[in-house]
């Protein structure tokens, strides 16, 4: 079995994606953890520091690495979704959006405390981030779970009964 999960940063695709990977006998892949990995630090410093044409290309490969895959659970960056090549590679293959509001994705990030006034308004950049990527992550997803009010394990417990009982 391969089941992707995707949605926007502070969803849980990480944390769900090893309890559902435990929890189904399977493989666990985070392709934000393998960006690291071969850039040799924070996923977010490669954005910074290398910029954002750089960090894409890291997240392709790594996203199409993982969905070559033949099992596992895949947690996809937020942002990998955007690419072509990764959207054609999810065809066919159960694709589980965990959604979360923007309260709860400020919470999640650190982005819901007061802080010294940055230019670029950071959370503004965020709500329009999660606007514009929610229609792709619902045109993708064949399961659509809410994060906001539920836990890593009920959220695992629940998806790992409803695709085994899909016998997907």
């Amino acid at each position: 079995m391969k089941v992707v999960l995707i949605g926007p940063p502070g969803a849980g695709k990480s944390t769900v994606g090893e309890l559902l990977a435990e929890r189904l006998g399977v493989p666990f892949a985070d392709t934000d953890a393998e960006v690291e990995k071969a850039a040799g630090k924070p996923a977010g410093d490669v954005f910074v520091e290398d910029g954002e044409p750089v960090f894409r290309d890291l997240e392709r490969a790594a996203a199409a690495r993982a969905l070559e895959t033949p099992e596992g659970v895949i947690a996809l960056g937020s942002g990998a979704v955007l690419d072509p090549g990764v959207r054609r590679r999810l065809a066919g293959l159960p694709v589980v959006h965990l959604s979360a509001g923007f309260p709860a994705v400020a919470r999640r990030t650190g982005m819901d405390r007061p802080r010294v006034v940055v230019p670029g308004n950071p959370r503004g950049m965020l709500r329009v981030m999660l606007e514009q990527r929610r229609p792709v992550y619902e045109e993708l997803a064949s399961i659509t779970v809410p994060t906001d009010e539920q836990s890593p394990e009920e959220i695992a417990a629940g998806l790992a009964a409803r695709l085994k009982g899909n016998g997907s």
